[in-house]
C-alpha cells in the first residue's frame, strides 16, 4: 500500500440556513476519520463540476456519501416522482459526473447509503422511490434508534468481494434511508439484502473495487464495517 493514498469525499450541501445564511458545504467527521485512521488521507470534494477531471488525476479513491435527499427520477428514466422525493441537483450533477469517471477510471469507489444509489444509477439502474409504498410487509429502513446501533441485519451472498471481505454471511447493520435500489444497473451484482428483500449491497465484477452499501459502515456498527474501510483503502494504496 502507498504511505498516503488520498481518498475523495463528496460533500452535502444547503443553499443556507442554519449554519450560514449562504450557501454552505458540510460533511460529517466519521467520514473522514474512517479512511483517516487507517493511514489514508480524505480529501472534500466541492461541487467544481468543470474541476473534476483535475480531482480525478489527484484520487486513488472516491467515497461517495449519503445525505437526505434523493436521486432525481429523471436520471433513471422514471415519469413519476414520489411526494417524498427531495433533491440536490448541484450535488448530484457533480457526484454523478465524478463517480463516472472513477469507474471508468477503475479508481476504487465506495459508495455509502445515497452514495450506493447515486452509483447504481450512473451505472444504468434504477431506484425505488419509497419502501414504505413498494416493498410489502418491509423492515424499518429508517430506524428510530441512534445510528450508532445497529436497526436490522442483513444477508450477505457468498462469493462476492463484500462476503471475502466479511467473513461472514449475516451482519447487523445502522439504516437510515427510504430508498433503495430497484434494478440494478448492467454488470452489477447485488452482494446483500435484508430480510424484507430490499437490496443491501452492490458490486461491479471485473472492477478492482467498486462497491455499495446501502448501510453507514462510518460509524463501525459491526467489526465488517471497519473491514469495508480497511479493504477501500488498501485497494486505494496499490
Amino acid at each position: 500500500m502507498k504511505k498516503q493514498p488520498i481518498i475523495g469525499i463528496t460533500l452535502d450541501y444547503e443553499q443556507g440556513g442554519s449554519y450560514s445564511k449562504m450557501p454552505w458545504y458540510a460533511l460529517r467527521e466519521n467520514y473522514c476519520s474512517a479512511v483517516s485512521a487507517l493511514g489514508a488521507l480524505p480529501l472534500p470534494l466541492p461541487h467544481e463540476l468543470d474541476r473534476v477531471s483535475d480531482y480525478l488525476a489527484l484520487l486513488d479513491g472516491l467515497m461517495i456519501t449519503g445525505g437526505a435527499f434523493d436521486v432525481s427520477p429523471e436520471l433513471y428514466g422514471a415519469t413519476d416522482k414520489h411526494e417524498t422525493v427531495q433533491t440536490k441537483d448541484k450535488r448530484t450533477k457533480f457526484e454523478f459526473a465524478i463517480t463516472k469517471g472513477a469507474v471508468d477510471k477503475k479508481l476504487p469507489v465506495l459508495g455509502i447509503c445515497g452514495g450506493e444509489q447515486l452509483l447504481n444509477v450512473v451505472l444504468g439502474g434504477t431506484l425505488i422511490q419509497h419502501i414504505p409504498d413498494s416493498v410489502k410487509n418491509a423492515l424499518e429502513h429508517e430506524q428510530k434508534n441512534s445510528r450508532t446501533e445497529p436497526g436490522h441485519e442483513v444477508t450477505i451472498k457468498k462469493g462476492t468481494l463484500l462476503h471475502k471481505i466479511a467473513g461472514t454471511d449475516k451482519i447487523s447493520v445502522n439504516t437510515a434511508h427510504h430508498q433503495a435500489v430497484a434494478k440494478t444497473a448492467p454488470g452489477l451484482i447485488v452482494n446483500a439484502e435484508s430480510d424484507d428483500g430490499v437490496i443491501e449491497g452492490i458490486e461491479l465484477p471485473g472492477h478492482p473495487f467498486c462497491l455499495g452499501v446501502q448501510w453507514h459502515p462510518e460509524y463501525h456498527v459491526s467489526p465488517v464495517d471497519k473491514k469495508i474501510f480497511q479493504s477501500f483503502v488498501d485497494f486505494a494504496g496499490k
